[in-house]
């Protein structure tokens, strides 16, 4: 039996046994991501007209439904294929061609945004420059400009964070207004479309992430989470009364001392607030804890989804203590995503600054002997950027060196992004979430 000293000391330096063994299993990986054109032709045009820039398409966000992955690709730069796509399960290929959902159409810019010359590096987030308003009219109601993460629900629909915005780290444009879509995935139909209001945005709001809270009996009373990581803010989007508002709050803010980041070999500093959201079970009050916390931070916090989905109270001044502080990861504890297993009542998250998957039992204080390290691969877990839970029972994970990618040069002769999956209840074995 270890000791809490002990243990502490090996989640810090990853030194245990247990900490170590990897795994997770390596179901696909790729150099450089290749898609399913609709012909050679089309494909060779799409490179000479600068639509398709191979080494500009960055996997980012994933998730899973029955026989398809999703797996999106965010505009960082021009000349990205297509911002979502899926894989077909059935493959029995390695680095499997990217096929666009729900079609080639919907994924096409509906104005031109040529290539520029772009300097190595490009930098990051705050080192883009602003935003051109281009904003049109779609044709194609089920448009996708730029996605980042993006969750299947109870219901069998795909919600999508649409940012609107193209060739981030270029010549930026805001095509559309941020989006929330939802597709029903039996049918592959738009079922809403949704633009949130220009009020609830700042002007340094960044959206990179959408979460469901739904219960299959009810799916029509379903909410949306999205996270303001660049202006500290969470909008809450209602289904039903198709309707959104922004929340703010103190603990949606990054904390300074924890802003350093060093992953494979990149050093870079990153201002990110709240980020990963993960919504727990439904109690015996018919309440659930929504988790959350910033990725420029080591802190845990939660608030029940009854104060999130009540506008007037979460707004009306009296709710700042409904805000819970849950505890802290402790030393190079940045995460950028976290997802609630209700099989195991565990809570998985990314550890980006240790290239490593954790996880935390929330039936158990949130303490450092408490979090458990599941899987750290300074070689397959650079940069474990979305992770994601099926309902299998298994755990899947997206690295893909995106820091290397934003700030230096990938090496494409080198396998750059993975998706990685194992069982859940075999993930948690020998850990304090067990």
């Amino acid at each position: 039996m270890f000791s809490p000293k002990l243990l502490t000391l090996c989640l810090i330096s990853i030194g245990c046994s247990w900490a170590v063994n990897a795994k997770l299993e390596e179901r696909f990986s790729w150099k450089q991501l290749t898609f399913d054109w609709p012909s050679p032709e089309a494909e060779a045009e799409a490179k000479r007209t600068g639509h398709y820039i191979e080494e500009n398409n960055l996997p980012l966000g994933l998730e899973r439904w029955e026989n398809k992955i999703f797996v999106t690709v965010p505009r960082w730069k021009a000349g990205v294929a297509a911002t979502l796509n899926y894989i077909d399960l059935s493959t029995n290929e390695k680095s499997p061609k990217l096929r666009p959902y729900p079609s080639w159409e919907a994924n096409k810019l509906p104005i031109e945004v040529a290539p520029q010359i772009q300097n190595t590096p490009s930098g990051g987030r705050l080192d883009a420059d602003k935003a051109q308003n281009a904003e049109i009219q779609l044709e194609n109601n089920s448009t996708i400009i730029s996605t980042f993460r993006i969750q299947v629900d109870v219901c069998d629909r795909l919600w999508i964070l649409d940012t609107g915005l193209a060739d981030i780290l270029g010549n930026p444009k805001q095509i559309t207004p941020n989006t929330i879509l939802v597709f029903d995935l039996k049918t592959d139909k738009l079922l809403r479309r949704f633009a949130l209001p220009s009020d609830q945005t700042k002007e340094d709001t960044f959206f990179a992430n959408i979460i469901v809270d739904a219960e299959r009996d009810q799916c029509e009373d379903a909410f949306a989470y999205v996270p303001d990581l660049g202006a500290y803010g969470v909008i809450v989007y209602s289904l039903r009364d198709n309707k959104s508002y922004r929340v703010k709050h103190n603990y949606f803010h990054f904390d300074p001392l924890h802003g350093d980041f060093n992953v494979g070999g990149v050093n870079f500093q990153w201002t990110d607030g709240v980020f990963g959201m993960a919504v727990g079970p439904l109690k015996a009050d018919h309440t659930k804890d929504v988790y959350f916390h910033a990725l420029a931070s080591t802190k845990e916090f939660k608030v029940s989804n009854r104060v999130l989905q009540n506008e007037s109270h979460v707004n009306g001044g009296d709710s700042y203590y409904d805000f819970q502080f849950v505890g802290d990861r402790g030393m190079n504890g940045q995460s950028t995503s976290e997802v609630y297993d209700k099989n195991t009542g565990v809570i998985f998250y990314t550890q980006v600054n240790k290239d490593a998957i954790a996880c935390w039992n929330i039936n158990r204080p949130y303490t450092s002997d408490n979090q458990g390290l599941i899987d750290s691969d300074s070689h397959t877990l650079v940069f474990p950027n979305d992770l994601k839970v099926d309902q299998d029972g298994s755990l899947w994970v997206l690295s893909d060196r995106m820091p290397t990618y934003l700030y230096k040069e990938l090496d494409h002769s080198a396998v750059n992004y993975r998706i990685l999956t194992g069982k859940n209840k075999d993930l948690i074995k020998g850990t304090p979430c067990e």
